[in-house]
Parts: structure tokens; C-alpha cells; sequence
């Protein structure tokens, strides 16, 4: 019960990050819910190994290569999907940032299971 409520309030948060940041378009709640699980799988395969190949560059920006890994997987994921569109990098980037933060907020919000 509680992944789908993880799938759900990440769905969500691409949702609110796609009304808030210009430049990127969702069709609708059903396509950010699955644009989100798409990025989520993406960072977990192919940003995971990207993260391996360049951990010592991470190391040396302070994850600052882990951020653009993960902009690249939203574009990745971009170009997948017709009903996710970001205009480039810069909006990926500051959706990136956005949903972050909105996820943040929810996880105070909602909190961890003890």
C-alpha cells in the first residue's frame, strides 16, 4: 500500500512540477504519474551505472554530476513519451530541482514509516 502511495504523490509532484516550471508539458495527471515512474526506473538503471562510471568526478563537484545525470534521464525520458514534453536542459533542470523539493515537503508531510 504505502508504493502506491509513493507512485501516486511522485505522479503528483511531476504534475505540480510541470504546472510551475515553463517550458515542460504533461498531458495529464495518469501521463506524469507515468513519466515519473519512468525517470524513477531510468535513474535506477542506466543513471546508476552512469553514477558508477563517473564517481570520481561526483566526488571532485560534490554530486553536482549526479544533478545532470539526473536531467539527462528526464530528457531521456522526454523523448520516450508524447505526453511529457521539457523545452531542454534548463527546464529539465529546474524541474529536476522542483520536484525535489516537492517531494521533500511530502515526505515531511507524510513521514517515514517506523
Amino acid at each position: 500500500m504505502r508504493f502506491i502511495i509513493e507512485i501516486l504523490l511522485m505522479g503528483l509532484a511531476f504534475f505540480i512540477g510541470a504546472k510551475l516550471v515553463p517550458g515542460v508539458e504533461v498531458a495529464g495527471y495518469g501521463s506524469a504519474i507515468i513519466a515519473a515512474v519512468l525517470i524513477a526506473l531510468a535513474n535506477s538503471t542506466i543513471g546508476f551505472i552512469l553514477r558508477l562510471l563517473t564517481f570520481p568526478v561526483n566526488f571532485l563537484t560534490l554530486g553536482l554530476v549526479s544533478f545532470i545525470i539526473t536531467v539527462l534521464m528526464i530528457l531521456l525520458v522526454d523523448s520516450m513519451m508524447t505526453s511529457f514534453n521539457t523545452s531542454g536542459f534548463l527546464a529539465a533542470a529546474f524541474l529536476a530541482i522542483v520536484v525535489a523539493l516537492i517531494k521533500a515537503i511530502f515526505g515531511a508531510i507524510v513521514g517515514e514509516k517506523e
